[in-house]
């Protein structure tokens, strides 16, 4: 449809032929009233104005209109003191979009402003992509639930809780959030019941004994090795039930951090968000790093803008990620960054 739908007022105030109140200041008898309501106004008759509503439909003949608070009433007359030019205070049918036009292109996140067009063009649905669901799996015979009291050698289970959050976070859905001790045929009764479009776990995919995702995946075609970067070397992805699985180490700063690097991009882009803000600081300290990896550290913005080095590179290290606001990146060629060089950042 046309928006606006009809030729209305932008004002309260008179609707009048703009040639009629050239000479002014004039006065124009009224000879009627539109309010807005649904309504069929007669024609404007010459010399005459119209007391009108915003939002009114425009009486043919008009074409401007006075605001209120610029003129002087009286019973059946109205004092006009300067001109008006054709079209002021008029909207014309169209003048916002024309039938036909895009309201919309397809991958727009929807928001408020989105909704009210459609609205107002009298659009009442659109179609949408779903959310992704993911599937949330942590695994390790050592995790206990936050809250619980852990008997020595359990750890608490940090891996769901980060996963969740960060796919929420990514605009995504979670349609299960499961902790698996280190038996296999636990892990595989818990994959059989998934409906998820996504499968994150984390743990169990070492070079070691017990490693159940591992033993799960592995003879389904699974590819499990390790990635140069650090933290987060061990990485795997397959396929389950025709579900495609990722899987993280189970230190808990190594699932995050490889979240934000391989899954995060994914889900946001699918659910029209935009991508983390990578931006180039200055490094307010010394930096060494690994030769051949990938580094990815915890920083800190600071409030000159450059950014610092947060705790170590211990994957274990949760705290200091958790003061953290940005990921500093040194790429594997490098070792050594000086101070007052500039490093590449994720924003997290």
């Amino acid at each position: 449809v046309d928006l606006p739908l009809f030729r209305n007022s932008q004002m309260d105030g008179y609707a009048v032929r703009a040639a009629d109140v050239t000479a002014a200041p004039v006065t124009l008898p009224i000879s009627g009233e539109v309010s807005a309501r649904p309504s069929d106004p007669p024609p404007l008759a010459p010399g005459t104005a119209v007391r009108i509503m915003t939002g009114a439909v425009m009486p043919e003949g008009a074409d401007a209109v006075v605001p209120v608070e610029d003129t002087v009433t009286t019973q059946d007359t109205v004092a006009i003191a300067r001109g008006r030019a054709v079209g002021e205070f008029v909207r014309d049918r169209g003048s916002d979009i024309h039938a036909g036009e895009t309201i919309l292109a397809s991958g727009v996140r929807l928001g408020s402003r989105h909704l009210a067009a459609l609205a107002a063009a009298g659009i009442a649905g659109v179609e949408v992509f779903a959310p992704i669901r993911v599937a949330i799996i942590s695994t390790g015979s050592e995790l206990v639930a936050p809250g619980a009291s852990p008997t020595l050698g359990q750890v608490f289970d940090s891996n769901a809780t980060a996963l969740a959050a960060a796919v929420r976070s990514s605009g995504a859905e979670v349609s299960l959030e499961s902790h698996v001790a280190d038996t296999t045929s636990t892990l595989i009764s818990v994959l059989d019941a998934v409906d998820a479009d996504l499968i994150i776990t984390s743990g169990g995919i070492s070079m070691g004994e017990y490693e159940v995702v591992r033993e799960a995946l592995e003879p389904l075609g699974a590819q499990i090795g390790h990635v140069a970067m650090q933290p987060g070397g061990p990485q795997a992805n397959g396929m389950y039930n025709s579900t495609p699985v990722v899987c993280f180490p189970g230190n808990p700063v190594s699932t995050q951090i490889s979240f934000e690097i391989f899954v995060a991009p994914i889900l946001r882009k699918a659910a029209g968000l935009p991508q983390a803000q990578r931006e180039w600081r200055i490094l307010a300290g010394n930096v060494s790093s690994v030769a051949g990896k990938r580094q990815y550290l915890r920083g800190r913005t600071l409030e000159d803008g450059r950014v610092a080095v947060v705790g170590g590179p211990g994957s274990h290290l949760v705290t200091a990620l958790a003061a953290s606001d940005v990921l500093i990146i040194i790429d594997d060629a490098v070792t050594v960054v000086a101070a007052g060089e500039s490093v590449e950042t994720l924003t997290l």
